[in-house]
C-alpha cells in the first residue's frame, strides 16, 4: 500500500468516526458483543456493557429534537392520511422516548438529583430493539 492510498483510506475513516452515528454504531458493536460474551454473567464483559450502555446515551441527547421537528413540519401535498399519521405518531412516540431516556441518564449518572423520578421514567423508556422488547432501566 502507498503512502497516498494509505492517507486516502485514513481520511475515509477519520471523515466515518467525526459522525456521532458512527461512534454510535462502534460503541454498539462492542456493546452487545460484550453482552454476548458475558452471558449474563458477572464479570469484565458484562462491564463494558453496561459502562458502553451509559455511554451511548451520549450519543442521543437532545435527538428528541429531531422528532419533534418532524411532528411539526407540515407534510407533503398528496401523502394519504394513514402515512401521514403513521409517521406523525412514529415522531411522536420516538421524541417522547427519547426525552424520557435523557431523564433516566441524567439519574443515573448523578446529573438529576431527584431520585424519585429516574427511578419511575425507565418503566416509560420502553423500546424495541431487533423485533424484540427491551427495558432500558
Amino acid at each position: 500500500m502507498s503512502l497516498d492510498a494509505a492517507r486516502a483510506e485514513l481520511a475515509l475513516a477519520v471523515l466515518y468516526l467525526n459522525k456521532a452515528k458512527a461512534r454510535d454504531k462502534i460503541c454498539r458493536a462492542i456493546q452487545y458483543g460484550s453482552k454476548c460474551l458475558s452471558n449474563g454473567e458477572p464479570g469484565t464483559a458484562q462491564n463494558v456493557d453496561k459502562s458502553n450502555s451509559l455511554a451511548r446515551k451520549v450519543f442521543h441527547l437532545f435527538k428528541f429534537i429531531n422528532d419533534l421537528h418532524g411532528l411539526i413540519i407540515p407534510t407533503s401535498p398528496g401523502t394519504p392520511l394513514p402515512l401521514i399519521l403513521l409517521g406523525k405518531s412514529k415522531n411522536a412516540l420516538l421524541s417522547t422516548f427519547l426525552f424520557l431516556d435523557q431523564i433516566v441518564w441524567l439519574g443515573r449518572t448523578g446529573i438529576y438529583k431527584n431520585k424519585e423520578r429516574p427511578r419511575t421514567h425507565p418503566a416509560a423508556s420502553t423500546h424495541t430493539h431487533g423485533g424484540k422488547v427491551k427495558q432500558s432501566g
